[in-house]
């Protein structure tokens, strides 16, 4: 796997009706984690692949799965599954399927808790190729006899930190003993912790091993900032702020679903009066049905919406490239989540800012948000009054490292952005005893059956 990387979806080895594909929907040049996985993945090899959301990992697995698929009169059966976290993620990448698959009659299903289940029956007892669903719903139609796994040459799991993170491991390994074992496996994942090495030394064979992550995890396309404000002048300072930046797309994070439902209330109070200029408020939270969330994430990317106030529930895997601004009008409780909120904006190398409030006694928090980005957070002018500027990052490290003289005491060491991507790797290889999943499997089927099936 030492080939040169592909600068243009034409050197890649497609047919003719995925390039039209890819030109219509306006694509061009493969970012780095669809340069790097569809070649291997069209030879059939399993995948683990890290990178952050909004690169363009969807499109990195549904392009080797689509070149591939069996016509559904020779092969009735569903023939690749992928597995997501959330019922908005398996819309927007069951989307994604559908247009690059333009041109050729494919059957794409999703099933996902919230959606119409005789929809769903229906659609598998017609005969389905490629299956894009949340583990929970799709153990659900394992047991009705609705899905059918035995047919299956691929199985994705795609966000699989976040699966593991809400309690679907039990779920996903469940799913996986159902599956053929002469089958390939695609993981791919923002982060690659102990838990995603021992799933992946469970179930891949000899994969191929990607890592396109950002070595600091604050892109520098998006521009980061703190306000800080007092909990009870927030609401007044958000629409000093929304006044200053009029953004043309944002979110607002809050931390509780009353908490988001208030502030919707008064956004749009505030903004139907105004006949200066029009702004589109909408909400999403976890207390509001699945049609209702899907009508709104329509809104969103179709810039119906200017102002979307939301919990967590979008934190994570929603791409909508046209977001420009990320407001955590309430700090989150992880600073994980944090990198995944302002990951909303900034999609595929477009710039964007993030603001996040911060009151007198939330500074332990920015200060944990600096030291897991090591980037420190600019003050924004619009922070109330509230004392010296804090410490950066390495000197409070420095300082915590506390009672070794000071002669002794060494410096933290930043995160090495200019490291190679091979030392990153044999890295990863020396974690992960890769080799012990199950001593039949070969290579995925792909491999046997040759690269791009002519469509």
């Amino acid at each position: 796997m030492t080939s040169s990387m592909p600068e243009n979806f034409s050197e890649l080895p497609l047919s003719p009706i995925m390039q039209r594909a890819l030109a219509q929907i306006g694509w061009t040049k493969p970012s780095p984690i669809q340069a790097k996985v569809i070649p291997p993945a069209l030879d059939g090899f399993d995948i683990l692949g890290q990178a952050r959301t909004g690169t363009g990992k969807t499109a990195s697995f549904a392009i080797p799965i689509l070149e591939q698929l069996d016509p559904l009169r020779v092969h009735p059966l569903p023939q690749a599954l992928v597995l997501v976290p959330t019922r908005e993620l398996a819309n927007q990448v069951h989307g994604e399927f559908v247009k690059l698959a333009e041109g050729c009659p494919t059957e794409i299903v999703e099933v996902a808790g919230g959606k119409h289940m005789q929809k769903q029956l229906k659609a598998l007892a017609k005969g389905v190729q490629v299956v894009v669903g949340t583990p929970g719903r799709v153990i659900d139609h394992i047991q009705r006899g609705s899905l059918r796994l035995e047919g299956l040459w691929c199985v994705v799991l795609d966000e699989a930190d976040r699966m593991l993170d809400i309690g679907f491991r039990p779920s996903i390994e469940r799913i996986l003993r159902r599956c053929p074992e002469n089958r390939q496996t695609m993981l791919l994942s923002a982060t690659l912790d102990e838990r995603i090495r021992d799933l992946a030394n469970r179930y891949l064979f000899e994969p191929v091993i990607i890592d396109c992550s950002d070595k600091d995890v604050s892109v520098e396309t998006i521009e980061q900032r703190f306000i800080s404000v007092s909990p009870d002048r927030k609401h007044e300072v958000l629409l000093q702020l929304l006044e200053r930046e009029e953004p043309p797309q944002a979110i607002i994070f809050c931390r509780t679903k009353i908490g988001t439902a208030k502030l919707h209330r008064q956004l749009e109070r505030y903004y139907v009066g105004r006949t200066d200029r029009k702004v589109r408020v909408g909400t999403i939270h976890g207390d509001m049905s699945q049609p209702q969330r899907d009508e709104v994430f329509k809104a969103l990317r179709e810039n119906k919406l200017d102002i979307l106030v939301a919990t967590d529930v979008v934190g994570r895997g929603i791409d909508v490239s046209s977001i420009s601004h990320i407001i955590n009008y309430d700090l989150p409780d992880e600073c994980d989540d944090y990198v995944h909120r302002v990951g909303r904006t900034g999609r595929m190398g477009r710039s964007g800012i993030a603001f996040s409030f911060v009151s007198k006694d939330q500074g332990y928090m920015l200060t944990d948000i600096e030291q897991r980005i090591n980037r420190m957070l600019e003050k924004d002018p619009l922070s109330e009054n509230v004392g010296k500027r804090r410490e950066s990052p390495s000197t409070l490290a420095q300082a915590s490292a506390g009672n070794a003289p000071s002669d002794q005491a060494q410096e933290p060491q930043p995160v090495d952005a200019t490291s190679s991507e091979s030392s990153v790797q044999e890295t990863i290889q020396a974690d992960l005893p890769f080799g012990s999943a199950p001593a039949r499997r070969t290579l995925g089927r792909a491999k046997s059956r040759g690269s791009v099936r002519k469509r």
